[in-house]
């Protein structure tokens, strides 16, 4: 840090098994990545290669380079996952990530049906060799899963080899846990971490105001994916309580009347605004 601030919320340090941000690389060039390595470094804990967009991506190999001389693991999309087990290439996919010393891989059925059980062997067969991060949750807005059904699936996974359960979004944030227009479904997140620890569970939050409300909701150190690399910092501030967003949330003082006065103020000077 350039320099230093009192009573800020603890984080976690690298390398972390909680307060994970996980970024999503649409498409960076190598220039693109080296950036984001040199000013979000540190903030950085996986990249995800969004969807199939490495297998279009020029200079593919030098851009995980870049990411893993940061020691930041990369892995492919799940849709790319997909589009191999779909094929019956799931051998050639494994070869694939051992070609680009690719350490994670990400286990989805979002678009293509894959039975529970033929999910869960791919996953304990996966987890020999590779971090696996299992997906749940569909990519289609209209398929609604009822929270028990998200209960037992993650459950299962886990206790099938996966280090963390994915909660869909996509990238819009307009599915899975989310509602069409971006909110969050409360109820059903209140049923799954009521049962599941959320220090395993990623939550995917591409918008401010669905990474606000699982900081608020879980504290400074939940576990957010799908993040828009240019956002890694705005949502490392949102967790120390940085961004106007939070202050309040993450601000402590010595005496609670000192803090009921900071925020007296505050809406003091709101209100004249």
């Amino acid at each position: 840090m350039a320099f230093t601030l009192k009573n800020l919320p603890y984080r976690t340090d690298k390398p972390r098994t909680k307060g994970l941000t996980l970024a999503l690389d649409k498409g960076y060039s190598v220039r693109q990545a080296e950036d984001l390595v040199e000013s979000s470094s540190n903030y950085i804990d996986v990249v995800k290669l969004g969807w199939g967009t490495s297998y279009v991506t020029q200079n593919l190999e030098e851009k995980i380079a870049v990411y893993q001389n940061a020691d930041i693991p990369v892995y492919f999309g799940g849709t790319l996952f997909e589009a191999y087990l779909l094929r019956d290439q799931l051998d050639a996919y494994v070869n694939l990530m051992e070609r680009y010393n690719i350490s994670h891989v990400e286990v989805s059925n979002g678009t293509i049906w894959l039975s529970d059980d033929r999910k869960q062997a791919i996953i304990k067969e996966l987890s020999k060799d590779f971090t696996v991060y299992s997906e749940v949750g569909s990519k289609n807005p209209n398929e609604i899963i009822p929270p028990y059904k998200w209960v037992k699936v993650i459950n299962e996974e886990l206790n099938a080899g996966a280090e963390k359960v994915i909660c869909e979004a996509r990238e819009s944030g307009t599915v899975g846990v989310f509602r069409p227009n971006g909110e969050v479904r409360s109820g059903l997140i209140e049923e799954i971490t009521d049962q599941i620890s959320q220090d395993k569970l990623i939550f995917e939050a591409p918008q401010k105001e669905q990474q606000v409300w699982f900081i608020r909701k879980f504290g400074s150190n939940v576990n957010l994916g799908n993040i828009v690399p240019a956002d890694v910092i705005a949502v490392e501030t949102l967790r120390l309580g940085l961004r106007g967003d939070t202050l309040l949330d993450f601000y402590s003082l010595d005496d609670d009347e000192d803090l009921n006065q900071v925020i007296k103020d505050s809406n003091t000077i709101s209100n004249k605004e």
